[in-house]
């Protein structure tokens, strides 16, 4: 079997079990604690997104660390390739989030600290995209980008793990229900077989940014290479003396 077939097989292995894990959402009893149990299934997307961006985040930090300190740019690839899905998963969770916000409290924004949180965290790491879309050199972006990345996560990590958790913060975000176990069997078991499909996504898309972005690198290297081999370099200037003479 070539490694195509088995790609084949494989891709449509997962098809198949999305579509079965999708189904089953709907086919499962209602969950105890939701005003609109059918719209409130939005749920079993909303929950693996934030945990997933979150760890993308980090992981784009890590490899921004790893940039700074050997100024390979193939660290920055992958860097930008972890902010790139964790960005993506930022806005899957505001989308899913206000959905359920609607379907539960009959508001698409309520300025909950969950929410407002999280948005700064999108306008966050949506200064990190325009930073980078504003440096053209390749060694220059990587180094400014790095030092942001590793700047932000600080504060990122108080807007989502500190700030909605201080005793003087209210919130309607639901978490108390999934710890309290009233998301238990067949419900548990579909947010369990979705946070795996979309964790099985995640890397398989990662796996491809990653790939798509070292071509792209291996390209931009070659290209350089035959400019200076082919002489486009252009030479300096020569400078010669010139005798002026004056008639008397």
């Amino acid at each position: 079997m070539t490694n195509r077939s088995t790609s084949t097989i494989l891709k449509a292995a997962f098809a198949l079990a999305v579509g079965v894990v999708t189904i089953w959402s709907f086919e499962v009893p209602d969950a105890e604690g939701f005003q609109f149990p059918a719209l409130a299934r939005i749920f079993f997307w909303h929950f693996p997104c934030p945990m997933i961006a979150t760890t993308l985040l980090f992981l784009g930090a890590w490899f921004s660390y790893r940039y700074i300190k050997t100024g390979d740019l193939k660290a920055d690839v992958r860097a930008i390739a972890s902010m790139e899905l964790g960005y993506l998963f930022c806005i899957l969770t505001m989308l899913t989030g206000i959905v359920f916000s609607q379907a539960q409290w009959g508001s698409w924004w309520q300025n909950d600290p969950r929410q407002t949180s999280f948005l700064m965290v999108l306008l966050i790491y949506a200064a990190y995209f325009a930073l980078r879309t504003a440096l053209a050199d390749e060694h220059r972006r990587a180094a400014n980008s790095a030092i942001y990345a590793l700047s932000a996560l600080l504060p990122v990590l108080f807007l989502i793990f500190v700030f909605p958790r201080l005793p003087q913060v209210q919130s309607f975000h639901p978490n108390t229900s999934i710890m309290g176990g009233q998301i238990k069997g067949p419900y548990a078991y579909v947010v369990t077989a979705v946070l795996a499909l979309v964790t099985v996504l995640t890397v398989w898309l990662y796996r491809l940014r990653v790939k798509v972005g070292l071509l792209e690198l291996l390209v931009e290297d070659k290209n350089d290479g035959l400019e200076t081999a082919g002489g486009h370099t252009p030479a300096a200037p020569v400078v010669r003396p010139v005798r002026v003479s004056r008639d008397r």
